[in-house]
Formats: structure tokens, C-alpha cells, sequence
């Protein structure tokens, strides 16, 4: 049971079977943040869900059925070969990786579906791997499926009318961006490091036909931390929330722009990402009655990502 103001949060333990020996996107990653918040007497108590995998039908509302194959048939050949292999430089398939791709999806819905449905106001899904990446023909940058864009497409499908989601990984969410890139009831609004992989994300790029003007690309330099992060909050995204009028608010949530992290340059703080959470569970409150989904997306200093989850999910604590 929840209780309807503590966040609840989701995890699943076939999220540590997806693993690459040396690769950044790792196990450990979870285990920090499971310990961090096991460490925290406010935290460790709080409402916990195990959620199912997703099924393929919800992937190919946004995946290419093509894009579905081809993963399902290289998992099943890592399986039958004991080994996995990589579907791109940075991406690696192997024994288990679908399953927890599958259920990492499934736990941004579930995520959705506690929102929704009243059981808790705000739900984080600690799974991996992460999505954003991920585009409609395309499996990059660490993630298998787009885990935001699925949740956020069920929730269309249930009838609302305007989903909005806020990204503030360091790397720009070029799979989500690509996914509802042409459409008007999702808006996108992303912050990340330029010049950075995927090398996508220029402020230029604003929607097309239906979707023009419902995508909002902030650029930013290395060596930003928390008063620049705060600043696009503030002056850019806050606006565009509420003249959008969102209904439902899903955070792509990395913690890779945290000072420690070697795979960017930015200089978030632990109390930068606590801030940024407070700005996010104000718009929540202010626009759609507190209602906000989390999906953990990059952070690879694993003393970083563990802090900045357990600032964020403190400052969600507090909600209502």
C-alpha cells in the first residue's frame, strides 16, 4: 500500500543482469543509489513497487517493430551463446539484457500508472538501463528502449491530452526528441552539455508540422553547475510549463552534469540537483495536481548519482 504523498519507488532485481564487463552504464550504479538511500532513516521506509516487464505491443507504440526484432532476436542469441555483443560502440546486448530492458520500460509505466491512478502523487523508477537515447528505429547510447516515451505514449492513449517531460541529463534525449518531435501533445524540453554526444539537441530545433514550437533545446557550455542550471528553470522551462498546461509531468533524470562525473564537464552539486527537484516538484504542484513520474537515465560517478538521487527523492519527500 502508498500513501499517496510519499514518492514510491520502483525497482526490480532483473535490473542488474544487463552488464558489460568495464562499461560505465553498470549494476553497481543501483546498488550505490539502493545503499545510499538503505542509509537514510527518512528514505529507507519509503513505498516500494516491484514492476512487470513491458509488453511488446506497448514498445511498438513507439519503436519500430523492426527496431523490437532485431533486439529480441540479438537477445536470444547472447542467451543461447552465453555472450553478449555491441549494437553500437557505446551499446551492449547481452544474456539478460532484454529482460531487464523489459522490465525498466515496464517500471516507467507502472511509474505512470501510480500517478494516475491516485496510489501516490510522485513515483521514481530506480531501474536501468536508461532510454532516452533510444529513437524509433534505433537502440544507442547505453538504452535498448525509450522507457520515458512509452510511459508518456500510454498515457496519451488513456486520455490525456498534454504530457509534458523535463530532461535534464547532461546528454541531450535525442530518442525522445525524435519520437514526439512532430506532435503537439508532448512537450519536450531539454538542458545539456554542447558540444557532447549524441551531438543533437540545438536550440534551433523547435518541432516540426504539429510539433513546432513543442520542443525547447537549451544548449549549454561545459563548466555550468547549479546557478546556470537554476537560471534555465527559472527563465525557460517554468514559462514554457505553464503556458503549456501540462497534465502530467515525467522527469528524465540523470546525474551525469554532477562535478564528480568523468563522462561530461559540467558542475552540478548534490544540493544543485536537490534545488533543481524543488523547482520540478513546484511546477508539479502548480500545474497538475503534484503529479510527476521520474526515470533514472545516466549518472556513472556512482558517490554523484547516489547523492543526487537521494537529494532529489528528500526534496520529493516533502511533497504535498
Amino acid at each position: 500500500m502508498t500513501s499517496g504523498r510519499a514518492p514510491v519507488l520502483l525497482s526490480h532485481p532483473a535490473c542488474a543482469l544487463h552488464h558489460a564487463f568495464g562499461h560505465p552504464e553498470r549494476p553497481e550504479r543501483i546498488e550505490a543509489i539502493e545503499a545510499a538511500l538503505a542509509a537514510d532513516p527518512k528514505l529507507s521506509t519509503l513505498p516500494r513497487q516491484e514492476p512487470e516487464p513491458v509488453s511488446r505491443g506497448r514498445l511498438e507504440t513507439v519503436h519500430r517493430p523492426r527496431l523490437i526484432e532485431a533486439i529480441y532476436q540479438a537477445a536470444s542469441e547472447a542467451d543461447d551463446r552465453g555472450e553478449g555483443s555491441w549494437l553500437d560502440p557505446d551499446t551492449w546486448l547481452g544474456p539478460g539484457s532484454l529482460e531487464a530492458a523489459l522490465v525498466s520500460a515496464g517500471a516507467g509505466v507502472a511509474a505512470m500508472e501510480i500517478v494516475l491512478g491516485g496510489q501516490g502523487r510522485v513515483a521514481f523508477s530506480l531501474c536501468r538501463p536508461p532510454g532516452h537515447h533510444a529513437t524509433r528505429t534505433r537502440a544507442m547510447g547505453f538504452c535498448l528502449f525509450n522507457n520515458i516515451a512509452v510511459a508518456a505514449q500510454e498515457a496519451v492513449e488513456r486520455g490525456l491530452e498534454r504530457v509534458a517531460i523535463v530532461d535534464f541529463d547532461v546528454h541531450h534525449g535525442n530518442g525522445t526528441e525524435d519520437i514526439f518531435y512532430e506532435r503537439s501533445d508532448v512537450l519536450y524540453l531539454s538542458c545539456h552539455q554542447s558540444p557532447l554526444y549524441p551531438g543533437t539537441g540545438a536550440a534551433g530545433d523547435r518541432g516540426r508540422g504539429e510539433g513546432e514550437g513543442y520542443t525547447l533545446n537549451v544548449p549549454m557550455p561545459p563548466g555550468c553547475g547549479d546557478e546556470e542550471y537554476l537560471a534555465i528553470f527559472d527563465l525557460a522551462f517554468g514559462p514554457a510549463l505553464r503556458e503549456f498546461q501540462p497534465e502530467l509531468l515525467l522527469l528524465s533524470a540523470g546525474f551525469d552534469a554532477d562535478h564528480r562525473d568523468a563522462l561530461a564537464q559540467m558542475e552540478v552539486t548534490t544540493a544543485g540537483f536537490g534545488a533543481m527537484a524543488a523547482r520540478i516538484r513546484g511546477w508539479a504542484d502548480e500545474l497538475c495536481g503534484g503529479r510527476s513520474a521520474w526515470f533514472l537515465e545516466g549518472g556513472y560517478d556512482l558517490e554523484g548519482l547516489s547523492a543526487g538521487v537521494v537529494a532529489v527523492v528528500t526534496e520529493l519527500r516533502a511533497i504535498g
